[in-house]
């Protein structure tokens, strides 16, 4: 009979996302991880093979809740646009010391690159499951009449992200909540038709003739 693991997985896969989240792949080591996990050498190599394969399932988990929570923002949002809104002017909205973390999916991209297939292929995947609900939202505030007829909508989806990950790596980087609200602002100007004035007042926005 298999012994039974001795520790909660969901409770250790946690504590390495945690650690990695906070020092990025290349700074930590084994020891950090084991440390925090709670659990041996010999259940770490048993349960997670080594320190690569931990980190791509925790950034597989770590980029699903994130599109998870994308998507629960969108949808709690009265209308299509004012869920891009949402979305955007969320990462204003988080307390300083979380917005220092960063996002630890942008980081492992930007620390990596290309050099690792997996997280390549995850990275991908996160991107374009989010450019694929943007692009979404964008053509139901279109048909909607919240932005205007010329938009193209795959193009301001990726407009969009891009903003999102800019306003990420300036998160790690100490922007304050004004500068990403200036930076999601900007990112939704010229998106509105003329009739979405008193939308965008919600959100504190000056309204434009």
């Amino acid at each position: 009979m298999a012994r039974a693991k001795e520790f909660d997985r969901e409770v250790a896969l946690e504590a390495a996302k945690a650690v990695f989240w906070r020092q990025g792949y290349e700074a930590t080591s084994t020891e950090d991880l084991r440390h925090a996990m709670g659990i041996g050498r010999q259940s770490f190599y048993d349960s997670f093979r080594g320190k690569r394969e931990l980190f791509v399932e925790v950034l597989e988990r770590y980029n699903a809740e994130g599109v998870r929570g994308c998507v629960a923002r969108v949808e709690a949002a009265p209308s299509a646009l004012a869920g891009i809104e949402a979305l955007l002017l969320s990462f204003s909205r988080e307390k300083a010391e979380q917005r220092l973390l960063g996002c630890m999916g942008v980081t492992a991209v930007c620390e990596l690159g290309v050099s690792d297939a997996d997280v390549s292929r995850v990275g991908a995947a996160s991107a374009a499951r989010l450019e694929g609900l943007l692009e979404q939202q964008l053509k139901r505030a279109k048909a909607a009449g919240e932005v205007r007829d010329s938009v193209d909508e795959r193009k301001q989806a990726r407009l969009l992200y891009a903003a999102i990950i800019g306003m990420k790596v300036m998160s790690k980087a100490g922007a304050s909540a004004e500068a990403l609200r200036d930076v999601a602002n900007a990112a939704l100007d010229g998106l509105r038709a003329r009739s979405s004035g008193a939308q965008r007042s919600k959100t504190g926005r000056p309204t434009s003739d």
